[in-house]
């Protein structure tokens, strides 16, 4: 899909992806491992190229067997050295690696946590991952969750059940995200929103169904703290498979899409949530197998929608739904046009600058405002700062890989003979364990008013 042009051709699809899982490699590559039936040990790429011209070539490829176990509904997380860790899925209590090592690699870790978080509803499905700060992998499963030191498979740390106990993850389908790091952490702190009530899934099958209220709970818990301990907030309204996603300001998080009632699963949610939190409400209905991700334009790119068994476009009360719509935060109002910074260099539509870790870039910008101060206008500059957002892959209400870092500002001045423009030095972060090597967009944020990002690669650390 050509997000400029609004255009899309189609690819080549040769086993089934339903409900997989991926990640993006440090070149760019879209790595999607998983999925139903012939396609439960395959993986699949597609490289970093893109357009609706009649390239061939730019497709997806696909490997057979490339898993040792069954991958439906699982979960993957960017290593430092830019493999994908593969974790779960169902019937499957244990994680692997991909790339693998070599063709005689079909090794597979244990991982009991997995078995011992599955319940009637195998609400233990699609767990929520995130690379910690320390290198560790906080996984949270069902109500529960766990820092594992995945280098010799040893969970180092327990923490407590989440609130009454209530399961987040897919069928329940709440949503986790790690909130945004500050320039060289020295914590993190995780937010997980929306779920089904244990029992939910079930209560939907057989006859009429009952369709029990999602919850209003969001539960936040610092995973670095010594004794940590969650805190239970509170959402404006209801809401079972939602998506969270962070925006470039790293002040907020949208939650959007899903219902307020049911659970994920075929005809299991009646009562569509229209409305993002705190936001104007779309016209369609986002259930089962919708979708939102972040796009360097600021927008939220929502799509999809197929709570049946098969496409059914029609005779039912939601219908399958392929569209797209552009969703946009307050902050892309015409009122803040003024205030909006624009990244001058490096340019934003030039190919992905090349960073290090530890380096130092500078980003040339303009905020329209500044240039009416120099003139005696009203002031236009707040606080800046910068941020750098990984590529999710979002699916069944998880964003994968999901990670927004704020970058140190060690100068901002201005341009001198040009108002209104400035050079804002920004370091990247020190390790890939702070910021896998990769592809990330980088925004400059005036207040909490985003520019467009550009694409920075940070080169694989060895």
């Amino acid at each position: 899909y050509d997000v400029a042009a609004n255009a899309f051709r189609p690819l080549s699809i040769f086993t089934d992806t339903w409900c997989s899982s991926a990640t993006v490699a440090p070149d760019g590559t879209l790595v999607q491992t998983g999925g139903w039936n012939d396609g439960f040990r395959n993986a699949r790429t597609m490289p970093a190229c893109g357009g609706t011209g009649d390239d061939k070539s730019c497709d997806w490829s696909e490997k057979q067997d490339a898993l040792a176990a069954n991958r439906w509904y699982a979960t993957n997380q960017i290593l430092h050295d830019g493999r994908a860790f593969i974790v779960g899925g169902r019937r499957q209590f244990n994680y692997e690696f991909y790339p693998k090592a070599g063709p005689s690699d079909t090794s597979v870790v244990q991982m009991s946590f997995l078995a011992r978080t599955k319940d009637l509803e195998e609400n233990n499905l699609y767990p929520f991952v995130h690379l910690n700060i320390d290198g560790n992998f906080f996984i949270f499963s069902n109500n529960r969750a766990v820092l594992l030191d995945y280098k010799s498979n040893r969970i180092v740390r327990t923490y407590p059940v989440l609130g009454d106990g209530d399961p987040r993850n897919y069928p329940s389908s709440g949503s986790l995200v790690l909130l945004p790091l500050k320039p060289n952490p020295i914590e993190a702190e995780v937010l997980v929103c929306g779920v089904a009530p244990v029992g939910s899934y079930n209560s939907t099958k057989g006859g009429a169904g009952t369709f029990v209220p999602a919850l209003t709970t969001c539960g936040r818990i610092k995973i670095t703290d010594a004794a940590p301990a969650w805190v239970i907030e509170t959402m404006l309204s209801p809401r079972v498979m939602g998506d969270m996603i962070l925006l470039p300001n790293g002040a907020e998080v949208a939650i959007i899409n899903g219902a307020a009632d049911g659970t994920a699963g075929w005809e299991s949610a009646k009562t569509p949530a229209y409305a993002p939190v705190e936001q104007t409400a779309t016209g369609v209905a986002r259930l089962y197998h919708s979708s939102v991700v972040l796009l360097r334009d600021d927008h939220l790119l929502v799509g999809g929608s197929n709570p049946h068994t098969y496409y059914n476009f029609s005779n039912v009360q939601f219908p399958t739904d392929l569209s797209l719509e552009a969703f946009s935060s307050e902050y892309l109002d015409a009122s803040n046009d003024m205030l909006r910074p624009r990244i001058l260099e490096p340019s934003p539509t030039g190919a992905p600058t090349s960073v290090a870790y530890g380096a130092t870039m500078t980003l040339q910008f303009s905020v329209p405002a500044s240039a009416r101060r120099r003139r005696g206008g009203a002031a236009g500059l707040g606080d800046v700062s910068v941020t750098m957002v990984a590529s999710s892959f979002t699916t069944h209400s998880f964003a994968m890989n999901q990670r927004l870092l704020f970058l140190d500002v060690t100068k901002n001045v201005a341009v001198r003979g040009r108002a209104g423009t400035f050079n804002a030095s920004v370091t990247m972060p020190a390790t890939a364990v702070l910021a896998p090597s990769g592809y990330y967009m980088v925004f400059v944020v005036n207040g909490h008013i985003p520019s467009e990002g550009i694409w920075v690669q940070i080169q694989t650390q060895q």
